[in-house]
């Protein structure tokens, strides 16, 4: 079986989104299935593994066949719509199915199963029976011209299950079928050699029907016929209104609506730099593994700057590579705010007057880059998630909850453990870490910006997230509450009531999880548990509330999807960035001085998570509607006390404190008493600790250029 796998894999390396029609089609020629070479593959159905050998072989020694790639035609239609839902259950029909759960609903082009093998929510379409009349059918609903089907495996951790080969057919009634042909002959197509690699075959010649089916041929003989698919086709034009189609969300706005590269994002983003220049600022936090460097753009009517007062916010996407639709969301949202911010659009002036923006388009761009190359359905669930290193980046941060809570189990007044700006660890700092330069570079962004509010954008599931995302114990999943947890209820629920594809009652569950049950929010943890996130850390670490929004159920949706998507989004996106203005701000001064105190805490009673002022002594303490009671406090100075009350309009109530210092009597008075003074303890070790990172950062960076310089001399 080895072998046979082997031979596979070699052959259908040359049956690719790149090779032609004729390269990627098997014809049938009476009991034998025979390569478009004349090459003979299968005898009665079974595969020689002999000729797919030599064939492979004979094919290593062709040099013209990868300049052949160049030449021929790509994809021509979109998507027909299985992995974006657009696709609904009803239109999709099989011959049979093994169970409920392996039923034809499931067969969309990667689907995730659950845990377990069995369930209402299986990872593919299965037939119940293993022969040759077996058939997954869908109902385009109109007349289309189909182009070409994308094949995938079954998504499980305990089944092995595919198909090889498969033939097509068509038709406009489901009485009368006729089949792709290829010439005179009728085509068998190769399909998948493992479970997840998504394997496209474009038609010889494509066809107009309403239905079309896949019809398994051979499958992976240690398993049953089991696929996922996605259907490419264009529907046809209907002047006549023949055929009742649901009217599609469109947008008004011009925006740039396709997939971007590395060099395409950077001239899009100086493009909106050149048209906005008094509002725009683009800079860099740092680079990746391979040196692409990580944009982010700064939206505010003062770029550059830290204002007084004015709350900082940003949104980071493209953590994970492959989960592309963030960085285009965010592509879109600084082209939207650049014209809408020209045309006078008081909803966005305001914004861009009251609040500084940064949008981190590609945290990942090596990732990214990867998954680009194959394409959008091309590219599987998983290509492109971890950085050039392998390291998965939303695992990546310091995992301060464990710290915290191994501090308060141990601790006999628990009320002395620190519940905000946890020092990074020791061992996180030295260069022997595994810690990515993406994950590096983005703390770092962390400490030099006093950021508010954010959101990390995902993709694969359509809910919000909100902290902790790690449990306690390392139980697989629970809900995990901050001391925040009803505003971050609140954050989670702004996004996702307004978000038009988590809002739709009528929508599916993207995979096996139904979080409209939860209105399409849960926390993090009660999904499954994430050591090591970027959520996490930004609460217990910085000042900064974060949630994670799982923008749709495709990872890396077609450029057609985009302008939906968009429509999707635009709301959310503007409506969440909005709600950096809720709770109490202010700021902390000296009462002799009128100079702002810096790392002042801010202790709101009832609520055991504090946070700190900014260099020049501001704060934003996001809070839900009610009367606080506040406690101010700074090495130095004798702790204040006021009460704060917060409206429900998106307008923070002003609360200043003026802080009094210790008088020299006093600090006498305790020092002769044999007292000590109270001192920060905690913020000189996470500044140490910060320092050592910073410089560990600076000489794992000088040791990748210098190996960048040597590779690239060795080249030459």
């Amino acid at each position: 079986m080895l072998g046979q796998s082997i031979s596979l894999a070699i052959l259908l390396c040359f049956v690719d989104v790149a090779t032609s029609f004729e390269n990627g089609t098997v014809v049938s020629n009476g009991t034998d299935t025979v390569f478009s070479d004349g090459k003979s593959f299968f005898n009665d159905g079974k595969l020689n593994e002999t000729k797919v050998e030599e064939t492979a072989e004979e094919q290593l020694k062709v040099p013209e066949l990868h300049e052949k790639k160049e030449e021929t035609r790509k994809p021509d239609c979109p998507p027909v719509g299985l992995e974006s839902l657009r696709v609904s259950d009803y239109q999709l029909q099989a011959s049979s199915s093994l169970s409920s759960g392996l039923g034809p609903q499931r067969g969309r082009l990667n689907i995730q199963s659950g845990i377990e093998d069995g369930d209402e929510y299986d990872g593919a379409w299965c037939a119940g029976l293993e022969d040759h009349e077996q058939w997954l059918q869908l109902d385009a609903l109109r007349p289309t011209l189909f182009t070409g089907v994308i094949l995938q495996g079954r998504n499980s951790i305990w089944s092995l299950d595919w198909v090889r080969t498969y033939k097509v057919q068509f038709s406009n009634d489901t009485e009368n079928w006729s089949p792709c042909m290829n010439g005179s002959q009728e085509a068998v197509f190769v399909g998948s050699q493992d479970q997840e690699t998504p394997v496209l075959a474009l038609f010889p010649e494509p066809t107009v029907a309403q239905f079309i089916r896949i019809n398994p041929q051979s499958w992976f003989s240690n398993g049953t016929i089991c696929l996922r698919a996605e259907i490419l086709g264009c529907p046809m034009p209907d002047p006549d209104h023949q055929y009742p189609v649901e009217p599609e969300r469109v947008t008004t706005d011009k925006l740039d609506f396709r997939h971007h590269n590395y060099n395409e994002m950077r001239k899009l983003m100086k493009g909106v730099s050149d048209e906005c220049p008094d509002i725009t600022r683009i800079y860099t936090i740092g680079k990746s593994y391979t040196g692409l460097k990580l944009y982010v753009m700064e939206i505010s009517d003062n770029p550059g700057k830290h204002e007084l007062g004015e709350p900082e916010f940003r949104y980071v996407a493209g953590m994970h590579g492959n989960e592309a639709l963030g960085r285009e969301l965010l592509l879109n949202l600084m082209q939207y705010i650049c014209h809408e911010y020209k045309r006078g659009n008081q909803r966005i002036v305001r914004l861009v007057k009251d609040t500084r923006i940064h949008l981190l388009p590609s945290m990942n761009p090596d990732g990214y880059e990867t998954a680009y190359e194959k394409g959008s359905e091309l590219s599987g669930w998983a290509l492109g998630r971890y950085s050039f290193e392998g390291i998965d980046l939303n695992h990546n941060f310091p995992d301060l909850n464990n710290i915290m809570w191994d501090a308060q189990e141990l601790a006999t007044d628990k009320k002395k453990v620190s519940n905000h700006y946890i020092p990074i660890p020791e061992y996180y700092t030295t260069t022997e870490a595994t810690v990515a330069p993406e994950t590096r570079a983005v703390i770092n962004w962390m400490q030099d910006i006093p950021f508010v509010l954010s959101a990390n954008l995902h993709g694969g599931e359509l809910v919000v997230t909100y902290p902790y995302d790690c449990t306690r114990d390392w139980i697989p999943r629970q809900d995990t509450p901050t001391a925040d947890n009803d505003f971050f209820r609140w954050l989670a629920a702004v996004y996702a009531s307004t978000n038009l594809a988590m809002a739709n009652p009528d929508r599916r569950i993207c995979h096996y999880e139904d979080f409209q049950q939860h209105n399409n929010i849960i926390n993090g943890a009660d999904w499954h548990t994430v050591p090591g996130s970027m959520n996490d850390f930004s609460y217990l670490h910085t000042n900064c509330f974060e949630v994670t929004v799982e923008l749709s159920c495709d990872k890396f949706p077609h450029a057609s999807e985009l302008p939906v998507e968009w429509e999707n989004n635009k709301e959310s996106l503007l409506l969440y960035m909005e709600q950096v203005h809720r709770g109490l701000k202010g700021v902390i001064r000296d009462k002799d001085t009128k100079e702002g105190i810096a790392n002042a805490v801010i202790k709101v009673a009832g609520l055991d998570h504090d946070i700190r002022s900014a260099a020049d002594g501001d704060y934003w303490r996001l809070l839900n509607p009610g009367e606080y009671r506040v406690i101010v406090w700074a090495e130095g100075y004798f702790p204040l006390v006021r009460r704060c009350s917060v409206g429900s309009d998106l307008t923070p109530t002003v609360c200043d404190f003026s802080l009094t210092k210790t008088p020299r009597e006093r600090i006498k008075q305790i020092l002769a008493k044999g007292g000590k003074l109270s001192r920060d303890e905690q913020l000189r070790l996470r500044a140490l600790r910060m320092r050592k990172l910073r410089v560990s950062t600076k000489i794992l960076n000088r040791r990748r250029e210098q190996q960048q310089r040597r590779a690239k001399a060795k080249r030459k």
